[in-house]
């Protein structure tokens, strides 16, 4: 009777290890990126947006963006993620589960959009006061399409000639604007908030906070306090004629 016992223990601890040993490798096997063409995003976690690199095969090909992600269908996408403050979750639940960012750890985490599609994503880890409103949205469209859309990305924003856009620059100067955003092929270098190269182009402002209309810029310009609490953007106090201009020159920016 003991030994029937002893043998039949002994014969599920086999099977049980055997089962283990086989989960474990195809846990391996699923998580393990493909080799080869593969894109390769770096998303960086800031309270509270999403700061967006795209790396090329050399240097002039890398971009940024923040707070939209567009990936081509049928394409394996490889994240490198990681914050700059505190720790993030980059979540996309339509499309892969979350992956923690830790300050001071890179991690990597690969998916594959089958199916075109905007796909919204959310901060999972709370973050701070406005973790609620740190969304980011994934843009999956066909390979043509993501294409275009890098290479639009990848070019400097276009010089103003319109006298209302110009003048809008020069309010973009003299305020705190340029001492915190970049603006690829003018003089504002800075990479305190995010990107404003392409700013008309996105769906949301403040991280899918609001939608993307000249209305709404003009509030979160003059009282992004009263939108999103605990930004880190401060207000800006504008002459009317300065706010059309600013909203005018930001248009452009496409």
């Amino acid at each position: 009777m003991s030994r029937g016992v002893i043998g039949a223990t002994a014969a599920t601890v086999v099977i049980l290890l055997t089962f283990l040993v086989y989960d474990l490798n195809v846990g391996r096997a699923m998580t393990r990126p493909p080799s080869h063409n593969m894109l390769t995003i770096e998303v960086t976690g800031h309270q509270w947006w999403w700061e967006v690199t795209y790396s090329g095969v050399s240097p002039r090909d890398r971009f940024t963006t923040a707070n939209e992600i567009h990936v081509p269908v049928g394409r394996p996408v490889l994240f490198v993620l990681q914050s700059s403050d505190v720790i993030h979750s980059f979540w996309v639940p339509s499309l892969a589960g979350k992956k923690d960012l830790v300050p001071g750890h890179t991690q990597s985490w690969w998916f594959q959009a089958d199916t075109a599609g905007v796909y919204r994503g959310q901060c999972a880890e709370f973050c701070g006061y406005e973790h609620a409103k740190m969304a980011v949205f994934v843009v999956a469209e066909p390979p043509e399409a993501y294409t275009r859309w890098a290479q639009s990305a990848q070019s400097q924003a276009v010089p103003p000639n319109d006298p209302v856009a110009v003048r809008g620059q020069q309010v973009f100067a003299r305020g705190s604007c340029g001492m915190c955003h970049n603006i690829e092929g003018t003089q504002f270098g800075s990479h305190v908030g995010p990107d404003l190269t392409h700013v008309a182009s996105r769906r949301t402002l403040g991280a899918g906070t609001i939608r993307n209309t000249r209305g709404n810029l003009a509030g979160w310009i003059l009282d992004p306090q009263g939108i999103k609490p605990g930004v880190h953007m401060p207000p800006n106090q504008l002459a009317p004629d300065d706010l059309e201009a600013l909203l005018t020159y930001l248009q452009s920016l496409r």
